[in-house]
């Protein structure tokens, strides 16, 4: 077997799909198709469940991804050895992320880290979900939660405010203004993490207006749909709607940066993770500060 049909075996075992897997090898969905099935016949036996819904993994393909990640991983450390001390951070970094971070923080940071580091490639997957860091979906991932997983680095980055919102011409006071209003936020059954569950601490019955997507709920609350939570560091994006009930509806979280624990060696991986996570300090500062 060769290294490079594993990688496309990785591929489609983390997105499981032909059609998806295809851009990040840069083949087309036919090509991706053919080396999975040559693969196959030479382990002989099937790695994927193959179905209208996509390419789910046998029992044999889980074990394999599992193999083949650790092997990737090592791979990955041995090219950061030989890259060593090079000055300046390269190669390719995937960042795993919720949408509201990767919308509103992740672009402007992203951009001044490669700016100052040209031979870095970075890439920013926005998920309305956690990312699956086994899967090797990414390289570390930014959370709501701190989790629990084994083998896994949790760091914390910062804490961040959010807010009710509403638009400018708005005239809400006291809670009983609330009466009436339709509320924007998350589809109760797709919050994907309890620190997002934000309707007890707005004591709202239910959701109006409701989205998975962070970017979507803001273009509803600046499209007039009603009223919503909404993080600090996104209202400079978002010059119709203003805060309300300030002194009264007030919610802290935090962000954490989570990593492979098998990267901790890896020198390049943890510089980056050092960078971002004191560039994301300073442009949360930076935007909650426009809007205090």
């Amino acid at each position: 077997m060769q290294w490079d049909d594993m990688r496309v075996f990785l591929a489609v075992a983390r997105v499981e799909s032909l059609s998806r897997a295809a851009p990040v090898l840069r083949m087309d969905a036919a090509t991706v198709g053919r080396r999975i099935a040559r693969l196959e016949r030479e382990v002989g036996a099937a790695l994927f469940v193959k179905s209208p819904q996509g390419y789910a993994l046998t029992d044999l393909g889980v074990r394999m991804r599992d193999h083949v990640g650790e092997a990737e991983a090592s791979l990955s450390l041995a090219t950061d050895e030989a890259r060593g001390d090079q000055g300046g951070l390269i190669g390719h970094v995937r960042i795993g992320a919720p949408d509201g971070a990767a919308n509103y923080l992740l672009p402007q940071v992203c951009a001044q880290i490669g700016a100052d580091n040209p031979g870095l490639e970075i890439q920013i997957l926005a998920l309305p979900r956690v990312v699956n860091l086994s899967k090797r979906e990414a390289d570390m991932a930014i959370t709501v939660s701190p989790p629990q997983a084994e083998r896994l680095v949790v760091q914390k980055v910062s804490d961040y405010r959010l807010h009710l919102v509403a638009p400018l011409v708005a005239d809400i006071r006291t809670r009983a203004d609330l009466k009436g209003r339709r509320i924007v936020g998350y589809i109760p059954d797709m919050i994907f993490d309890k620190e997002l569950d934000y309707l007890g601490d707005l004591g709202a019955n239910g959701v109006q207006v409701a989205s998975n997507s962070v970017a979507v709920q803001v273009m509803a609350l600046r499209s007039g749909a009603g009223v919503g939570i909404m993080h600090d560091f996104a209202l400079p994006f978002a010059p119709e709607l203003k805060r309300v009930l300030v002194n009264d509806i007030s919610l802290t979280r935090s962000f954490y940066l989570v990593r492979h624990a098998s990267d901790r060696t890896s020198e390049r991986l943890t510089r980056f993770a050092d960078v971002l996570s004191a560039a994301l300090r300073r442009e949360i500062e930076r935007l909650e500060g426009l809007v205090a």
